[in-house]
């Protein structure tokens, strides 16, 4: 296998990309009304890995695409993601993320989730711009699917009875489905084959899903510092995500097993220490990371249909980066 890029090489490969986005971010962003251009400001400067554009931008290159709506394709992904967080951290209750203080913890939670409404109108805005209409009803499928994963997530919080299958149709919901739309939106724009569309949305799919199955690791096994958030917050906001529900499922000790479905039930992080050592002892975080890493090896068998090209290489360093990172 070929030597893979680093993160930091990748967006050099695409940096005259990135940097045209970063611009359509910040014009785009703007309003007439203050409150809305105070808070997308402030969002804006919370910065973020930005991977979903950098998946758009690598998927038509690698697609063979000479265009410029892949610039605006990336910033509308960004800007659907954006909006999600926003009313995430309303619904949450969050009062921190990257690091820095949610919106909602300095606006309210009425400004953030009219300035969330904002953005994503914003966004379908841009769709219209571009007049495609199969980039039209990606999106739309797209942003109305993440919106039922919410409302799931919603109904699996503090319920100690979800299952593996409940969790991971919430986090296709949730997360993977706008990787999916963002990589075969790429390859729409580009006039690719429908072959490659599909393919693209399949490695797209898969990665998110590797991704989130990740993020739900760190969230019991990582540093805080580097993750911009409280270790634990998923159990303080009463959510069994994968670890938590393997855990439980493998608990033989009816009293552990009745710590933790307390835990889940009433959230908080009273129940931390003993929560961790279960997972722990479970190997329930080793199971989650295998189960990422089945979902990167499909992404990775997706991306075969791609002819060799260095941003091919992108799409590939990509899957690695996910699965292997610390934040």
């Amino acid at each position: 296998m070929a030597v893979l890029m680093q993160l930091d090489e990748i967006r050099t490969l695409v940096r005259p990309d990135l940097d045209s986005i970063d611009a359509v971010i910040r014009v785009r962003m703007r309003s007439t009304v203050g409150l809305v251009d105070q808070v997308a400001d402030y969002i804006i400067g919370g910065g973020g890995k930005r991977l979903r554009p950098l998946i758009v931008v690598l998927a038509a290159r690698a697609c063979g695409y000479n265009g410029s709506s892949h610039i605006d394709a990336a910033a509308f992904i960004e800007f659907i993601h954006t909006a999600t967080l926003l009313h995430d951290d309303v619904v949450d209750g969050s009062a921190k993320r990257r690091g820095r203080a949610t919106a909602n913890a300095l606006y309210g939670n009425q400004a953030t989730v009219l300035v969330g409404d904002f953005v994503y109108s914003r966004a379908f805005q841009m769709m219209a711009e571009i007049g495609s209409q199969r980039v039209i009803e990606i999106m739309s499928e797209a942003t109305n699917v993440i919106a039922e994963g919410e409302v799931l997530q919603l109904m699996n919080a503090h319920d100690p009875e979800t299952t593996q299958a409940r969790y991971l149709e919430v986090i296709y919901r949730k997360t993977a489905k706008l990787f999916e739309a963002g990589a075969e939106v790429a390859a729409v724009l580009a006039g690719a084959s429908p072959s490659l569309q599909q393919a693209l949305a399949t490695y797209g799919k898969h990665l998110g899903a590797a991704y989130q199955l990740v993020d739900d690791v760190l969230d019991y096994r990582s540093d805080p510092a580097l993750l911009g958030k409280n270790l634990g917050d998923d159990l303080a906001e009463g959510k069994p995500t994968l670890p938590l529900i393997h855990a439980l499922k493998s608990t033989a000790d009816p009293a552990t097993q009745e710590m933790m479905r307390a835990a889940i039930r009433d959230g908080g992080l009273a129940q931390l220490s003993p929560v961790l050592a279960a997972i722990e002892s479970t190997g329930a975080l080793e199971y989650t990371r295998r189960l990422a890493q089945d979902e990167a090896d499909q992404a990775l068998v997706a991306l075969r249909a791609l002819p060799e090209t260095p941003y091919k290489k992108g799409l590939t360093s990509i899957v690695r980066f996910v699965v292997e990172r610390t934040y």
